[in-house]
């Protein structure tokens, strides 16, 4: 296409989409590390979508991930220096933060959090709340049991912060051009060759969509999943205050559902309300720049009263501006961050939940070391775009999820909490007779996975969120000694399963894997599989049913993850084909010293050890079903897998739990499989290992095939 008067280059390495905080940052850090050859996109002027409006709070307290919390460390330190760098300042104030702990849960919960951010380098200390009057002498504090002090900390000035980005982006020669609009990307076998604009288009290796609440539509037209949702953000600015104390820390009441701050000699009083109001939820207006949302009185305010009663001197005081603005927000409150799994070299930053002036230096950098070196050097398992699937993306999935997920942001986070929203859309064949059996549910990667059964004939269990011992513990223990003791039937058909096929699978999967898996029929091996700087990328097991079939099964959170790392490796001219056959069987695992005994009564297959040893694999005949039966264990006692074809599901089932009553078989639920292997030490992927260790680190050095050359 023939460029128009915006002179847009012919090409460039990496294209930009969207000039807030995250696009300029990414800028930044391209430029910083010594790529030039970037161009960044904005459709109208830097900062108009959510940029401009954000509150600016600079935080480093308050997150459970080190990664997340490593970047917010990053990210003052760099508001702190640009403007030695730049000539501009970004409005950086370290007036100090305090968090408000309103009774024991709050108290119990920021402690464990203090401990943990100051492991990782915050210098939080818990405060009093006559400490907390002396900081903020404005807040009412009769009603607060403690605070918890970041002096460091405090504010930014978003719209500044940008610019000098930018400018700092500019100076390492980075071109950034406004009044420019992305339509779409140029593929070519499968990974982005160029972007177009309604200018002209630009060939590229690489583009990254920042494009904020837009990114879920521009991503939409080139099949790019990215299911954020903008919704109603609100803060209220009060009339000047006389003789306003001076250098107020910021302060943040989730029980009031506020913080509060001084905005130009008055009070700024920014909401998290529990129930909030998604925007937009069919289509975001591509012209909404620098907008309003005109505000809802009536629905905001007992949540408004609630949080000026925190602070009761901005009742009397005039409200200058009551301010509604719409922020992106996701279905789990993690990022969206890497590469896309439809297109190659399509990168996301997107659904930064209201953080993205805390966050956006150290995702810039980060984002920039994975575009550059083709893999990023943070655990980045948590907020990894490929662990969402396509049908969070549906509006009605958006419409409920966000109202739960935003609401999440000032609840007490409770351990073994489940999102109660959008449920029920993915079940098991044996769903209905798990909850016949007591099964209490979670959401597992949208899945409904049994957690823990009630015993029959018990009144139901109220589920209380609490930091002590839940009501259901008890449930919990029986079913893990029964795995240990007798024998136990768990349903995980949320498990992520492959099937390659072809004459080079074998090859194939030798390359990508670890370990050597390309071995004898009927053989299941566990390995992992690495990137090129030997870290890991997944761990899962390799099933060999046929000299040119194979059955890959992996945990549900690595599903597209996993599946993309294999199609992406397998070589151009292989014979090998990948089925996700997930859906296609139902996983029920039969486990726990008397699984042979009750396997062999339902099956004329030999199960004896000397036949059907340790990571043998063989379909069997139960009742009228077949199903693949592997013998392995998760949970550390004899046990094996049976993979059915969903539709015999059921009467596979049926068959094991009648047989079962003689062996006083037990269901157990997922709470028992997590006690089970940490106690024999079994590692899970993303919880005990992730993308920045080594198979050696993990102890996972005996899963690893050494290579010997002459």
């Amino acid at each position: 296409m023939k460029h128009t008067s915006k002179n847009l280059p012919d090409q460039a390495r990496v294209v930009i989409v969207g000039g807030g905080i995250i696009g300029c940052s990414i800028a930044y850090h391209l430029g910083h590390m010594g790529c030039r050859d970037v161009v960044l996109l904005e459709r109208d002027e830097l900062t108009c979508g959510t940029t401009w409006h954000a509150a600016g709070l600079m935080v480093t307290f308050g997150s459970l991930s080190e990664t997340a919390t490593k970047m917010r460390l990053y990210g003052r330190d760099l508001y702190t220096q640009l403007e030695t760098e730049t000539g501009l300042a970004t409005g950086f104030t370290p007036v100090g933060f305090i968090e408000a702990a309103s009774n024991a849960d709050r108290l119990e919960e920021y402690r464990r959090v203090a401990t943990f951010n100051r492991y990782c380098g915050v210098d939080v200390h818990e405060i009093s709340p006559k400490e907390i009057r002396d900081l903020f002498p404005l807040a009412r504090v009769d009603d607060l049991v403690a605070g918890f002090y970041v002096k460091e900390d405090g504010r930014v000035n978003p719209v500044d912060a940008t610019i000098a980005l930018a400018k700092g982006a500019r100076n390492k020669g980075v071109t950034i051009i406004e009044k420019v609009s992305a339509t779409g990307i140029i593929k070519k076998n499968g990974a982005v060759a160029g972007v177009k604009t309604d200018h002209g288009d630009i060939a590229a290796d690489v583009v990254v969509n920042c494009a904020g609440m837009w990114a879920r539509q521009i991503g939409a037209k080139d099949g790019i999943n990215i299911p954020n949702q903008a919704a109603e953000h609100y803060y209220l600015i009060t009339e000047e205050l006389d003789d306003i104390p001076k250098n107020m820390p910021v302060l943040e009441d989730p029980s009031h559902y506020g913080y509060y701050r001084e905005e130009v000699g008055g009070l700024m009083i920014g909401l998290f309300e529990p129930r909030c109001a998604p925007w937009k939820i069919g289509r975001v207006p591509a012209d909404f720049s620098f907008g309003e949302i005109e505000p809802d009185w009536d629905r905001m305010g007992p949540f408004l009263e609630k949080a000026m009663s925190r602070v009761p001197i901005t009742r009397e005081l005039g409200i200058k501006k009551f301010f509604c603005g719409p922020e992106s927000f996701t279905p789990d409150l993690q990022a969206i961050i890497g590469e896309a799994p439809e297109v190659k070299n399509y990168f996301v930053t997107a659904g930064l939940n209201s953080v993205g002036i805390i966050m956006g230096p150290g995702l810039g950098k980060m984002m920039a070391h994975w575009i550059m070196n083709g893999q990023p050097d943070v655990d980045i398992t948590g907020c990894n775009i490929d662990r969402l699937h396509t049908f969070q993306n549906n509006p009605e999935y958006r419409r409920h999820r966000t109202v739960e997920s935003l609401g999440m942001v000032y609840q007490c986070h409770y351990p073994f909490q489940s999102m109660k929203t959008a449920r029920g859309a993915k079940k098991s064949a044996i769903y209905d007779r798990l909850k016949d059996q007591g099964a209490y549910f979670k959401d597992v990667s949208g899945w409904e996975g049994a957690d823990w059964f009630a015993p029959k004939g018990h009144k139901p269990i109220i589920e209380k969120h609490s930091w002590g011992k839940a009501p259901w513990f008890a449930n919990w223990e029986k079913e893990h000694k029964a795995a240990r003791e007798n024998v136990i039937l768990m349903d995980m058909s949320f498990m992520s399963k492959f099937l390659v096929q072809g004459k080079d699978s074998g090859s194939v999967l030798d390359y990508i894997s670890a370990n050597e898996v390309n071995g004898p029929v009927n053989r299941v091996t566990y390995t992992p599989w690495l990137n090129h700087d030997g870290r890991l990328e997944a761990d899962l097991t390799v099933t060999k049913l046929g000299p040119e079939t194979f059955l890959v099964v992996v945990t549900d959170t690595m599903h597209r993850h996993a599946l993309t790392w294999l199609k992406r490796h397998i070589p151009d001219d292989a014979h090998a084909v990948v089925t996700d056959m997930t859906s296609a069987y139902a996983q029920v695992n039969i486990q726990g010293p008397r699984s042979r005994d009750l396997l062999q009564s339902v099956t004329d297959t030999d199960m004896s050890h000397a036949v059907f040893a340790f990571r043998h694999a063989q379909e069997i005949a139960i009742g009228y079903g077949r199903a693949i039966c592997v013998r392995i264990t998760y949970v550390g006692e004899l046990g094996y897998e049976l993979y059915i074809p969903t539709e015999q599901a059921v009467h596979v089932y049926d068959t094991l739990v009648e047989a079962g009553r003689a062996f006083d078989l037990s269901h157990a639920g997922l709470k028992a499989l997590g006690s089970l292997r940490l106690e024999k030490g079994y590692r899970d992927y993303g919880h005990d290992m992730d993308n920045t260790d080594d198979p050696y680190e993990a102890g996972l050095g005996f899963t690893i095939k050494r290579l010997w050359y002459r």
